[in-house]
């Protein structure tokens, strides 16, 4: 018998046209091109079957064509892309599937711990979601399913090229190549509507929160408004959400005796949510909750797509998400324009399994640490805003979150400190990624915005900040031990490529300068200039102190707009030290860059330059790790904790706390 020896060229030889397909409008010869893979694959004989490829068009029906794939091979790989990146299985296809003999029970894989048996017949497999792909090794029957990181990063840095290329070449005229980008860049937000099909209430208080999806795991509870809704009516709610994020709905009579709650799931584009009251809800507190993709935003569910149709039922302070219909009175919930209501409920994978699962599940609706406006009585603390009955009331999400920051928050989360006043230059940054759980301040009630950062400390923002996939596999540093507060978040902002190192050191305790910090956010987010580098690099008045071999990297920063100059927005100082309010301005433009927050405006910010060149998410939600990790000293922006031992962390530059505490860690 033998196997196939799967050399990058030789595995990228058979997987690049998947990534073509993906990106669509491109011509496989542009993928290989862009590659340097040569089209000729070479098809050896395999002793236990022939070999069978297998290529999805792109309908999306796949499965009456994937017939040599075993199901339980298929659902094994479908269901952890789905648990490890958060995004439903009816929006992923298999690309391709080839059946391959392994060398060993690793899977032919390194860092798979014993690998004894010698060879393990089963599946390559290719997986295509929206804007992400994943290359899987198997064994025959999916008992065994691994990811392939390497694999995965190759195909999608390649799909990447190629729909850059693509969207070079293309002709502006063409009306559904530019419908088809228009499709694709769509950011994930809701519509919500609330029904009353046997009933005669007519308004309702609607309160919204936020749970955004950080990882496998979910930030505390955050306000977004009191809204007052007549029955039938619907408001969107856009930007500031991404795929993953839960919301929280929580109901009110106008005289604000609570009838209901509900929690939904944010889909990869508009999500169409339909809340359904029962004829007396103040009686009967059941909801049914009806929600799917409505990507044209026409206010219907698209047809085709997954539809969640579920049962909330509240008793007292408690909420009981119902696995079935059986004892609801579901005559009431029938809604014009929607399903029956079915035997069985259908939720989203992330509400059935996990750590955070919901399904059969009774959780409290008012805890001790919910945001002061989440406990107060609608309309005392916030004004209620009213829902235009044309349906055209539309609210940013982003926006939201800043505007009721103050009073938004979970509690025991910091946000003003007292030394940065509100005249601070930073001062917006710094609250809002305080609010975004990414920073802290230090015991004392201080943020300490001038005192240099550490490479341990500015780690431990990029880990909180970012859920990339790992492009590089982790590494022994010998001045970074496993018993270092900083270690997990040294290793993966590392992993995610964020952070070089020279040698077998990482020098943890060093300050950083700009120039290091903003290539940092270069090489993490693969950001490249489209351009000229040197008309780009006019903007500011040291372009010529640049480095010949970083000013193509500077440039894509700029042009993307994640830049600040303080105190002089012409002056880049690429050389001075990076203090920590420089490196929460930066990191939170990092951050608007790839779509994950609103944009802060401010007069120190080099305005972005419009540019063709895209970032697509990589974004594969893969924190398994994180899940079962160790707990560290630092969550945040400081470094060392109480029950922690931060070791001999004395940062180059004075940034370190007294007492070996966790800013922020009261």
């Amino acid at each position: 018998m033998r196997y196939k020896h799967l050399s990058n060229s030789a595995l990228f030889s058979k997987v690049i046209f998947a990534a073509a397909c993906v990106a669509m409008t491109a011509p496989i010869s542009s993928a290989l091109a862009v590659s340097g893979v040569s089209t000729t694959v070479e098809q050896k004989p395999n002793d236990f079957s022939t070999q069978q490829l297998l290529l999805a068009d792109n309908d999306d029906d796949d499965d009456d064509r994937e017939v040599d794939l075993p199901e339980s091979v298929k659902t094994s790989i479908l269901d952890d892309i789905s648990q490890g990146a958060n995004v439903e299985v009816s929006t992923l296809r298999i690309v391709k599937a080839e059946k391959i003999t392994w060398p060993n029970s690793c899977l032919g894989l390194k860092g798979g711990g014993i690998c004894s048996q010698p060879l393990v017949p089963g599946w390559q497999v290719v997986v295509a979601g929206e804007r992400q792909m994943w290359v899987y090794r198997t064994d025959g029957s999916g008992a065994l399913a691994k990811l392939d990181e390497e694999s995965t990063q190759i195909v999608n840095r390649t799909m990447t090229k190629v729909q850059s290329v693509t969207r070079q070449t293309s002709s502006r005229t063409q009306i559904s190549a530019a419908n088809s980008v228009a499709v694709q860049s769509q950011k994930a937000g809701f519509t919500l509507a609330i029904l009353q099909p046997a009933g005669d209430i007519s308004e309702v208080i609607t309160r919204v929160s936020v749970k955004s999806k950080h990882g496998n795991k979910y930030h505390k509870e955050r306000f977004l408004g009191d809204y007052k809704y007549k029955i039938k009516s619907k408001a969107k709610f856009v930007r500031g959400l991404k795929a993953g994020d839960r919301i929280v709905v929580r109901l009110y009579d106008t005289q604000n005796r609570f009838l209901g709650y509900s929690e939904f799931e944010c889909l990869s584009a508009n999500t169409m949510v339909n809340l359904i009251l029962s004829a007396n809800p103040r009686e009967y507190k059941v909801v049914r909750t009806v929600y799917g993709l409505d990507a044209n935003s026409d206010g219907m569910i698209d047809a085709g797509t997954t539809t969640y149709d579920y049962f909330t039922q509240t008793s007292g302070e408690r909420v009981s998400f119902l696995s079935t219909s059986r004892e609801v009175q579901v005559s009431q919930f029938q809604a014009q324009g929607l399903s029956a209501v079915a035997a069985n409920s259908v939720y989203p994978t992330s509400f059935k399994q996990g750590e955070f699962t919901l399904v059969r599940q009774s959780i409290n609706v008012s805890t001790a640490n919910l945001a002061a406006a989440l406990k107060a009585t609608p309309g005392s603390l916030v004004s209620i805003t009213e829902v235009s009955d044309d349906d055209s009331s539309t609210y940013d999400v982003g926006q939201l979150m800043m505007d009721y920051r103050e009073v938004g928050v979970a509690s025991g989360i910091q946000v003003n400190f007292d030394d940065v006043p509100a005249n601070h230059w930073a001062k917006e940054f710094i609250a809002e990624l305080a609010a975004l759980e990414i920073i802290e301040g230090f015991p004392d009630g201080t943020f300490r915005p001038d005192q240099q950062l550490t490479r341990a400390q500015f780690a431990a923002m990029l880990n909180q900040a970012f859920n990339k996939v790992k492009v590089r596999s982790a590494t022994a540093f010998k001045d970074v031990s496993t018993a270092f507060w900083a270690y997990t978040a040294i290793q993966e902002a590392y992993r995610m490529g964020f952070l070089d190192v020279a040698g077998s050191e990482f020098k943890p305790n060093d300050s950083l300068s700009r120039l290091e910090v903003l290539l940092s956010f270069a090489k993490g987010l693969n950001y490249n200039v489209s351009g000229s580098p040197e008309a780009i690099l006019a903007a500011y008045t040291d372009a010529a102190m640049i480095r010949s071999d970083v000013r193509s990297a500077i440039a894509a920063l700029t042009q993307r707009g994640i830049v600040v100059n303080y105190p002089d927005v012409q002056t880049l100082n690429t050389d001075k030290v990076a203090t920590r309010a420089e490196v929460c301005a930066l990191l939170y433009k990092a951050l608007v860059s790839t779509g994950q927050v609103v944009d802060i405006s401010s007069q120190y910010a080099v305005e972005a330059q419009n540019t063709e060149a895209q970032q697509i998410d990589d974004d594969d939600d893969d924190d398994d790790a994180k899940s079962r990790e160790r707990r560290h000293c630092n969550q945040g922006i400081g470094n060392g904790a109480e029950g922690c031992d931060p070791g001999n962390s004395q940062p180059h530059g004075g940034s370190n706390d007294e007492g070996g505490r966790t800013p922020g860690k009261k």
